[in-house]
């Protein structure tokens, strides 16, 4: 298994490592992990924790896709495995955020309803052997999705401090953009999926 490969899967393992270490009922064990406050704003070292491990996963995406290109490692394993690895850590992060009452619930079902048909869209596209690009917007949804989750971990911070609220207004922009990107990707396929009605 090359280097690209042993990345890619890294990262799925990194899916519930990350989910038991923001689901773990810390506080029935007698454990806790504290917090720290900036300018009146409290941010739990738990959070942090959570950050740092969406931080690793989100650069072994990053990575994995550079070295493949760069080497000539591109494989048929890598192209399954890639995209699922991203859809499982962002869509576990929407949906534990969404939980914990972090981002509204239509937010997280809005991405995840998105995925769902454009991966539809995309099974229906290999059928006849047609490669329809992300796109712009399906690029720009992806750095959004990275960035909201990020601020939102970090408590908004620093535009908490003036009470800027830049992660609510990331989040539905992050959702409009993920909806719009999803229905140029059903445009482009459309006429395949409707032909034989």
């Amino acid at each position: 298994m090359n280097l690209p490969n042993r990345l890619t899967l890294f990262r799925i393992i990194l899916v519930p490592i990350l989910c038991l270490v923001w689901l773990f009922p810390y506080e029935e064990f007698g454990i806790n992990l504290g917090s720290f406050t900036v300018e009146n704003i409290t941010l739990p070292y738990l959070n942090l924790i959570v950050l740092a491990i969406f931080a690793i996963a989100s650069f072994t995406d990053y990575l994995d896709g550079n070295i493949a290109r760069k080497r000539n490692l591109v494989t048929t394993f890598g192209k399954f495995a890639d995209p699922i690895a991203d859809k499982l850590l962002v869509n576990m992060m929407l949906l534990i955020l969404s939980y914990k009452h972090m981002i509204p619930l239509l937010c997280c079902i809005l991405m995840i309803l998105r995925d769902i048909v454009v991966d539809g869209c995309r099974m229906i596209a290999a059928q006849r052997g047609i490669v329809v690009s992300a796109g712009v917007l399906g690029k720009l949804k992806t750095a959004l999705q990275m960035i909201t989750i990020i601020i939102i971990l970090l408590n908004n911070l620093p535009f908490e401090i003036w009470y800027l609220p830049v992660d609510e207004i990331l989040i539905w922009f992050t959702s409009f953009i993920s909806v719009a990107g999803g229905y140029s990707y059903f445009m482009q396929v459309k006429q395949y999926i409707f032909e034989s009605m």
